[in-house]
Order: structure tokens, then C-alpha cells, then sequence
């Protein structure tokens, strides 16, 4: 507590840490806040759970409590974008106790909420707002709020807005944003792309970085097992079962790459009479948030979640990470398993990997340098998975996933079809074989989805988020059910075909009917 005194924080500030049981600044708190005390533009490179929301809220509140002034309507005098959901609300809420003594408004807007209530809070104006970059834009374009009277401007996980696709988003903010503002990009890796988009937010920033997007958490054991893709569902029953029954798990995580993968995993789950949610693009914000607070009481020790999801996921007590599926961009590995092992705890990272997954784990092992531990499959693994029950679904849930299973299962099996370069298994084409996985140059398969033939960054969003027309709106509500959601304008994206209006047209309209399909 005596470093955060030191700084000359005001009285209220320090009450509320007191509150907090803060008494040793992170490394990025230590190395930020003085910079930021002195009005500096900041480039921080960190990743979620490393203490970020303090290093930039406590200067950030003391600047503002330093200097009071009226709120203005349609106003706010910090503006903080995140990319999810989850995270917009768990910034909010923290910002929210370090204020507490202060006299200061603050407010959170997100999409999956009616946004004429959040316009109206909005009326008197606001100290503070934590935002996601679609309903930021959708209160702008109903006149619901200015950016004229921002004075600190805070970007996070800027990484994951561009995964997003919230880069054309990003742009018009920085258009309406005052040029004399103080300005925070946090990023947990910093490609060209992403120090690209920070010149337009910062300048002449004083550089943090703490802990390198590459590493993992030394207090984390990782395992690998090698499984089939089939038999991975028993697996994860039989190991979280064991691990429940021994008390040895708290809480877990489950990584899925897709909405419907996380679906069927908690059925099965379920099935076997084990407490488990999820969470991802296709639930209401409703679920997901009654998911996550079940999961944060320890109602419910299991969460399964997509990699979007789980990005504004910061629960402490995470004992287990179970990557059902290894992700096929390495980063996202280390992202994963940092839910675990924090505050000086230890963690438990378990990856299950199918014969088609290896060069993922090769990249993953190559970018953390770290060698996963083989762990071996249960005793009797095979007798007791046959014993598992099978979950109850609905004929047209068990007709989608025979579908998807069919379709997954064939992908798979052209994976190893791959010939020279232009050959590919007497496909003349260059990536993919007929009906089957496709490949990268370098051999590696990619998604199974056969929708995705573009970079595997692309098909990990396409499968979280589904179809979507225009990312500014990314993070509005999406319907529940295995249906992929609609985008946003979908009424002048799809192509239609008008019926026809005489007898004589019925063959015309037969043939454009055709065309259009």
C-alpha cells in the first residue's frame, strides 16, 4: 500500500484499495501509473489477468477527481472500448469500487440489451463509460451520445479487435475523439497491424511491456493426451468425473473451437450428471451472464467456452483448462491456460489432441517453448466410456450433429491427401481435396468447416461468431439456438427472387429460381 501512497493518489483512491485489499502494485500498475500521473500517453503490451484495469483506472479517476466539472448530456469524460461483453462489465464493474468515494457517474453499455435504456441513462451524461465499439457506434448514430468532452481515451485488448473485425469501427472513433486527449492502447502482442492502429490513438506514448504474449505461466502444468477426435467426449466425462470425485478440480474451463462444439459438450456433460454451461456468440446476454455468475459461485464448477467468449473471462479459483480442441492459431493457447494458475496459485492446463491436431500443438510448442507432458489415457478407458449414458436430445439436435459429425469426420479424412503443389489428390486445384480437410502450404489442415477456405484466424471468428455483415455491429444480441445467428441487415444482403405476378411467368420464374440458388 505504501507504493500506491507514494504516488500521491488521492485520499478516497487509497480508502478504496484499503477496501480492495491491494498492497503490492503489479509490474504493469508499477510501471504505469507515474506516467500516466503526468498526463502521458501510454502503449502497454500485457495480457488480460496482469493487473491492467487498476494501472489505467486509478490514475485515470484521480486525474478526473483532481479537476470536478459538471456533466454535460450526451457526454462522458473517459471513454474505455473493449472488445467483448464479459469484459466491457468486469472494467465497469472494478472502475466502479476504485470510485466508490468519489463522486463520480459511472456506466457500461454493451450489445444483447435494449439500447433505448442505455440511451437514456446516457441523457444526463456520464464521468465515466465502458463500451463495446458496435452499441458505442449505434448511440452515436441516434444522437444518444458525443465524443467532444473526452478527456482519457482507453483502448484494450486492442489484439482482439482486430480479430474482431472491429478495425473500420476503431477508425470512425478515432475521428470523433478530441485531439487533445490522453490516450491508453493496451494489446497483449503487437504485430505491425496492431502498432499500425495505435499510431492513430497515441502520441509520443511511453512503452510498458509486461509479460510477452509467447510465454505461459510458470506455476501451470500442462499435459497433452492423444486421443481421436471420437473419443474425446469420454475422455473429458471420465477425467472431470474423476477430478470432481477427488475434489481435486475447483473450478474448469473447457475450450471448444466452436458454438456447436460447446453445445454438445455440456449435453454430455450433463448426461452424466455433471454440473456444466456455456457460453459463446449464439447465447443471449441473459445466459451468459447467469452462466458466468453461476460458474464465479461455484454452482456450477464446469464452463465450456469459445476462445471470443472466454476473452472477458476473469474468475479467480480456476483450478483446471481443458483445451477440448487445440486452437489452430498458437496464441490463443496462451490466452486459454493464463485463466489458471493466477495470484500466486497453481494451475492445471489439459490438452487433448487428435491425430489431425499435431501441428497445432508442434506451433504451440514452438511458440511458448514449452514441451506438453504426455498424459496417458484412464485404466479400462474403453469399457468405462461404453458405460457412459448418451444425452437426451431432440431428433432435429441428433439429425444437426450426425450432420456435423458426418461433415467433420470426412474432412478429417482428406487430410493426409495432400500432394504436390497444384496436385492436390487428383484435384488439379491447389489447397483442397474434393470433399475433404483443407490444407495450408505448408501441409498443415485447417478447420473442417467447409465454409472456410481463407487464414485460420478468419475461420476461428466465422465459427464463433457466425455470419456477420458488418463487424461494427458484432456485439449486438444473437439468437439463441444451433441456428448460426442472422447479421445485422440481412434483409439487403440475401439475394431473393421476386414470385411471380401472372400464369405465364411460372416458367421464368422456375429458371431464376435456379440462377439465384
Amino acid at each position: 500500500m505504501s507504493f500506491f501512497r507514494e504516488l500521491g493518489l488521492a485520499e478516497p483512491i487509497l480508502h478504496a484499495l484499503e477496501t480492495k485489499g491491494y498492497t503490492e502494485p503489479t509490474p504493469i500498475q508499477r510501471q504505469s501509473i507515474p506516467a500516466l500521473l503526468e498526463g502521458r500517453d501510454l502503449l502497454g503490451i500485457a495480457q488480460t489477468g496482469t493487473g491492467k484495469t487498476a494501472a489505467f483506472a486509478l490514475p485515470s479517476l484521480h486525474r478526473l477527481a483532481a479537476n470536478p466539472q459538471p456533466r454535460k448530456p450526451a457526454s462522458c469524460r473517459m471513454l474505455v472500448l473493449s472488445p467483448t461483453r464479459e469484459l466491457a462489465a468486469q472494467i465497469a464493474e472494478n472502475i466502479a469500487a476504485y470510485a466508490k468515494n468519489l463522486r463520480l457517474v459511472v456506466d457500461c453499455v454493451f450489445g444483447g440489451v435494449p439500447v433505448g435504456k442505455q440511451a437514456r441513462r446516457l441523457v444526463p451524461g456520464v464521468d465515466i463509460l465502458v463500451a463495446t465499439p458496435g452499441r458505442l457506434l449505434d448511440l452515436i448514430d441516434q444522437r444518444a451520445l458525443t465524443l467532444g468532452r473526452v478527456e482519457i481515451f482507453v483502448l484494450d485488448e486492442a489484439d482482439q479487435m482486430m480479430d474482431l473485425g472491429f478495425i473500420h469501427a476503431l477508425k470512425r472513433v478515432a475521428n470523433l475523439l478530441p485531439k487533445e486527449r490522453q490516450s491508453l492502447f493496451f494489446s497483449a502482442t503487437m504485430p505491425k497491424a496492431i502498432a499500425d492502429l495505435g499510431k492513430q490513438f497515441i502520441n509520443n506514448p511511453v512503452r510498458v511491456e509486461v509479460a510477452p504474449q509467447s510465454t505461459t505461466a510458470d506455476r501451470v502444468d500442462q499435459f497433452v493426451t492423444f486421443v481421436n477426435q471420437s473419443e474425446k467426449q469420454a475422455l473429458l466425462t471420465l477425467r472431470i468425473r474423476a477430478m470432481l470425485a477427488d475434489k481435486t478440480i475447483d473450478k474448469a474451463l473447457v475450450f471448444t473451437r466452436t458454438k456447436h462444439g460447446a453445445d454438445r459438450v455440456v449435453r454430455h456433460l450433463s448426461s452424466a450428471q455433471i454440473s456444466a454451461r456455456a457460453i459463446h456468440g449464439n447465447k443471449s446476454q441473459a445466459q451468459r451472464t447467469a452462466a458466468l455468475d453461476a460458474f464465479r459461485q461455484g454452482s456450477c464448477p464446469i464452463l465450456v467456452a469459445t476462445d471470443i467468449a472466454a476473452r472477458g473471462i476473469d474468475v479467480t479459483g480456476v483450478s483446471h483448462v481443458f483445451n477440448f480442441e487445440l486452437p489452430n492459431v498458437p496464441e490463443q493457447y496462451v490466452h486459454r491456460i493464463g485463466r489458471t494458475a493466477r495470484a500466486g496459485a497453481d494451475g492445471v492446463a489439459i490438452s487433448f489432441c487428435a491425430p489431425d491436431e499435431k501441428a497445432y500443438l508442434k506451433d504451440i510448442e514452438r511458440l511458448t517453448d514449452v514441451k506438453l507432458m504426455p498424459l496417458s489415457l484412464p485404466d479400462n478407458f474403453l469399457t468405462e466410456a461404453s458405460r457412459l449414458p448418451a444425452p437426451s436430445r431432440k431428433p432435429e439436435e441428433a439429425a444437426q450433429d450426425a450432420r456435423r459429425e458426418e461433415r467433420d469426420a470426412r474432412g478429417r479424412s482428406g487430410a493426409g491427401a495432400r500432394g504436390p503443389r497444384g496436385g492436390n489428390g487428383g484435384n488439379g486445384g491447389g489447397g483442397r481435396s474434393h470433399g475433404g480437410m483443407a490444407q495450408g502450404r505448408d501441409g498443415r489442415p485447417r478447420d473442417p468447416n467447409p465454409r472456410n477456405t481463407a487464414d485460420p484466424r478468419n475461420n476461428e471468428r466465422r465459427d464463433e461468431r457466425g455470419p456477420v455483415r458488418n463487424p461494427v455491429h458484432a456485439d449486438r444480441a444473437a439468437p439463441t439456438g444451433d441456428r448460426a445467428p442472422r447479421p445485422e441487415g440481412d434483409r439487403d444482403s440475401q439475394q431473393r427472387v421476386a414470385r411471380p405476378r401472372g400464369p405465364n411467368a411460372v416458367g421464368a420464374h422456375r429458371n431464376k429460381v435456379r440462377r439465384a440458388v
